[in-house]
């Protein structure tokens, strides 16, 4: 990888300027692209998953998983991803951009038992979670497919685990997060000579912090010049776009028009304006009143997370809590938990924020405002997940907090109004 300054950017923070300006002559550049972009997408639309000729162990597993019509992200991005084409996607939570890399990567993995496995897919995220998330996706699809194993690799568990895996049982496809895969690599434990498949997932997060963005850097030098590199969010600012194509020869972009359409059409949302030491009473009033399958309560430190699980709790209310504070152990057992729906409501940091996908959740509490509107989509976007009804509500306790929510509201042109006093239980609940 001689020449691989050229292709990757550096950490001078000069460069964030010259960035800005790219991103601009970029955007010029998109909207003049535009027209011929989407002329090209009628041709490849595929009116459900069997149009795509997916092989049929994939078929098998995607008719068990229920799936019947690709969403619109689906339609875009697999024809392209299974030819393997480099894709930049940005489109809304809860719209099954997962499984968009997750078929294209087994479609075209190799199944031939003689082969020695070696890593053929990395996908990287930035919370173990969702690591973990991402390979259970990675298990059902490749139920069928014999030969294809995942694994996945992430802090907070001993790194002698994950050396023994790679040694001794190498899966063709690794999850994991940037900091103990690049700890693996620099080890000489895991090779990715062979990779054909680099995945990002959550990709703003990943490379809008200098740290983390070194680490993945790192990883991308060791693996083949020649592979398709894949990279999804549902956030993104026009200098991230950039950056992102810094990684990639001629992408195939994906993405939503205007930030409007970024919230999701089944959401109600509303505010209640009230001071902070009524917070509880009001929670309390709304989870007896509320008709909910499973609910997750959003709040802004740790301590507040164990406080408030632990108030639930006392209440009777089956609530669990999940933050950075516990043992990683202990932090998969709890989101284990709540998928599998022996605990009906999370009360959760912003760890919880992105990515991690509960079917059953219907309302989502802002309980502590968001810190911004990225943070707010995100969180928001737990609930109403792939066209269902959801339900958010945000707590609003001070000037700070409002000033949040114009943000919000203007950027997203959504409106969100005070919370009634009734609220109508089929605009939230799916029949």
């Amino acid at each position: 990888m001689a020449n691989v300054e050229e292709e990757l950017p550096d950490f001078d923070e000069e460069e964030a300027q010259t960035t800005a300006d790219a991103a601009k002559e970029g955007a010029k550049d998109e909207s003049k692209d535009a027209d011929t972009k989407k002329g090209s997408y009628a041709a490849i639309h595929a009116s459900g998953f069997r149009d795509f000729l997916l092989k049929p162990e994939l078929g098998r597993a995607i008719v068990d998983c229920g799936f019947e019509h690709p969403s619109e992200v689906q339609h875009e991005c697999i024809p392209q991803a299974i030819l393997g084409t480099d894709i930049l996607c940005q489109a809304k939570s809860g719209m099954g951009k997962t499984a968009v890399f997750v078929l294209a990567c087994l479609q075209q993995q190799k199944t031939d038992a003689s082969e020695k496995a070696s890593i053929k897919t990395l996908v990287i995220c930035h919370t173990r979670e969702l690591a973990y998330q991402i390979k259970h996706e990675f298990d059902r699809f490749a139920k069928y497919m014999t030969n294809v194993k995942a694994g996945v690799v992430y802090g907070g568990i001993p790194i002698s685990q994950d050396k023994e895996m790679l040694k001794n049982d190498c899966p063709q496809v690794l999850i994991g997060t940037p900091g103990r895969v690049l700890g693996l690599c620099r080890d000489k434990d895991l090779k990715l000579d062979s990779l054909e498949h680099f995945v990002l997932d959550e990709c703003d997060k990943c490379l809008d912090k200098l740290d983390m963005r070194k680490d993945i850097q790192q990883i991308f030098c060791e693996t083949p010049k020649k592979k398709q590199v894949m990279m999804f969010t549902a956030t993104m600012t026009p200098e991230t776009r950039v950056l992102c194509k810094k990684f990639m020869q001629d992408p195939h972009e994906i993405s939503v028009d205007e930030e409007s359409k970024l919230t999701l059409h089944g959401l109600l949302q509303y505010y209640c304006k009230l001071e902070e030491k009524a917070k509880n009473r009001k929670l309390n009033d709304l989870l007896d009143a509320l008709e909910f399958n499973q609910v997750v309560i959003f709040v802004k430190s740790v301590q507040r997370a164990t406080a408030l699980d632990k108030l639930l709790v006392e209440c009777n209310f089956p609530s669990i809590a999940i933050h950075s504070g516990l043992k990683q152990e202990d932090r998969i057992a709890r989101y284990k938990q709540f998928k599998e729906f022996q605990k009906r409501i999370m009360v959760s940091t912003d760890l919880f924020g992105r990515g991690i996908d509960i079917e059953r959740v219907n309302i989502v509490i802002n309980y502590d405002m968001p810190e911004d509107s990225d943070s707010y989509l995100h969180r928001v976007g737990r609930a109403g997940r792939f066209g269902t009804k959801g339900l958010a509500l945000t707590f609003v306790g001070s000037d700070e907090d409002l000033e949040v929510l114009k943000k919000v509201q203007s950027r997203f042109e959504v409106d969100i109004g005070e919370m009634p006093g009734q609220i109508d239980t089929t605009s939230y609940l799916n029949a």
